[in-house]
């Protein structure tokens, strides 16, 4: 990345002499570096989680299990997220805790990497936590490392760090999916271990970089209230270690007394903390405004969320079971098709991130709530798409690869009007009580769209049934026409923010 970094041929100290990460704040390459290889290990594990709970030599569960498994652990990464932010506001600061992140997360996929079913879902939990502490804290570091919110490089960065994301998603399938296929599945998990230990160690080298304000502590907890969150943790841990023993001992426990919690948990939570903010008396008139505005780019985000992430659960275990996964006679691992949509946002996003900005300058970007809009109605679009090779294989044929190449391009593009620009507003319309946890309300959403996809596994819904995916697509086009519908409603409510 040494390459990309410029320096203005100017004298040290002259504004704009300072060196850049093609044209940004150069900690933005730090930030995108972490991110990338912390993705890389992510990724690299989710796209084997599906298919080993399923393979015979895996834990051999159902599909309809391993989906709800599947969209549990995400709902259960990106509810941590909340806590993460809490924890950076109130703790650790930002930097620190990312750091602390990147070992949990590590010492996770290690545990995964333990060739025993006993350890598997420690493994997650491990990686769960790890994620939920980076995920809210990085995003807000590349908030960071600009002024103010009306800096013109801002929803560029974010694009930019998205990239970061990818390539290290892109990666991860086809180096850790093919070793955790075709070799053996542990192995694949060690890999994702080693990603996270690269990542870990080109953060601390290149913290430096970061704003100084990512060391702050912005609200930090007073010793008296230390000891009350000390003790209440421990509360709650004790009650749940002798209620989970009485399950165990009793005879009755089975998986869904861990999955259904989550499930509740991660529906009943984002309600509770969006209701908590919007009812703070602390917030003024305009930031309560704000949230208001908020409220519908959250649903929205949820709905999308919901189908999106399906393409590493219902569409993965489609391609496994009913689709021929060949590619000009050459055959290659199912987990592979987790590649395509991250190559396609590195192909993408930059023209994107020119498209807004040229169409800015003209006066005539997208509001937030269009892209919005068009996101979800583009998410709904790959759902009828799937509508195709699902009538394929009901018809006793395999459906060809390039089918599912297709929906995984429209949810790309669909995510690149959604994801970037929610992450950005987010930033832009945080309160400022609330920093770094905001970022954790963004992620809110991700829970609650997951949440949903897993209690309906955990009822029994076949997710790859035409009547579900087509009532999800409608789903998902209705709320996108609903958005754009209130759209001049929603910017009156965003007030400064554009």
């Amino acid at each position: 990345m040494a390459s990309s970094l410029t320096k203005d041929s100017v004298r040290p100290g002259t504004p704009g002499s300072e060196k850049t990460f093609f044209g940004h704040p150069r900690g933005l390459a730090t930030l995108f570096m972490t991110e990338m290889w912390e993705r890389f290990s992510y990724y690299g594990m989710k796209a084997l989680l599906p298919l080993y709970l399923v393979a015979p030599g895996g834990l051999h569960m159902t599909a309809a299990t391993a989906t709800a498994i599947y969209s549990v652990y995400l709902s259960l990464v990106y509810l941590l997220a909340l806590p993460g932010g809490w924890f950076a506001d109130r703790v650790l600061g930002p930097r620190k805790t990312v750091a602390v992140a990147g070992l949990v997360i590590m010492l996770g996929h290690l545990t995964l990497a333990l060739p025993s079913s006993g350890t598997f879902f420690a493994g997650l939990g491990l990686v769960a936590i790890g994620s939920g502490l980076l995920k809210s804290n990085i995003s807000t570091m590349v908030g960071h490392l600009y002024k103010g919110a009306d800096d013109a490089r801002r929803d560029g960065g974010f694009t930019l760090f998205y990239i970061g994301i990818n390539l290290g998603a892109f990666a991860a399938p086809l180096v850790i999916g093919t070793v955790g296929e075709n070799v053996n599945w542990h192995l694949g998990f060690a890999l994702a271990a080693l990603g996270m230990a690269l990542g870990l160690a080109q953060y601390l080298l290149g913290s430096r970089h970061l704003d100084a304000q990512s060391s702050v502590v912005p609200t930090p907890l007073s010793p008296a209230e230390k000891s009350a969150t000390l003790r209440k943790s421990a509360l709650w841990a004790a009650v749940a270690a002798v209620f989970y023993t009485v399950v165990v001992v009793s005879g009755h426990y089975t998986l869904n007394w861990l999955l259904v919690p989550i499930t509740i948990a991660g529906l009943i939570i984002p309600v509770l903390v969006i209701a908590r903010i919007k009812r703070d008396k602390d917030l003024d008139r305009t930031e309560q405004s704000k949230m208001s505005a908020y409220i519908w780019f959250f649903v929205a985000a949820a709905v999308f969320w919901m189908i999106y992430d399906q393409g590493g659960s219902t569409v993965s275990l489609f391609a496994d079971s009913s689709a021929k996964n060949t590619i000009f006679g050459w055959d290659f691992p199912v987990s592979w098709y987790q590649s395509v949509n991250p190559v396609m946002i590195m192909a993408l996003a930059p023209v994107f991130a020119w498209a807004w900005l040229a169409l800015a300058r003209r006066g005539k970007e997208p509001s937030t709530a269009v892209k919005f809009a068009m996101g979800l109605v583009l998410i709904g679009a790959s759902f009828f798409l799937f509508l195709a090779p699902l009538a394929i294989a009901d018809g006793g044929h395999k459906a060809a690869a390039m089918w599912l190449v297709a929906i995984y391009f429209v949810q790309t593009v669909g995510e690149l009007t959604l994801s970037p620009v929610g992450l950005s507003v987010t930033t832009k319309m945080a309160p400022a009580k609330y920093a770094s946890q905001m970022m954790g309300v963004w992620f809110l959403a991700v829970t609650a769209g997951d949440a949903t996809t897993g209690l309906l596994s955990i009822a029994g819904v076949d997710l790859n049934k035409t009547g579900i995916v087509a009532f999800q697509a409608v789903l998902a086009v209705a709320a996108g026409v609903a958005v754009w519908m209130y759209r001049k409603k929603v910017k009156e409510l965003m007030g400064d923010v554009h």
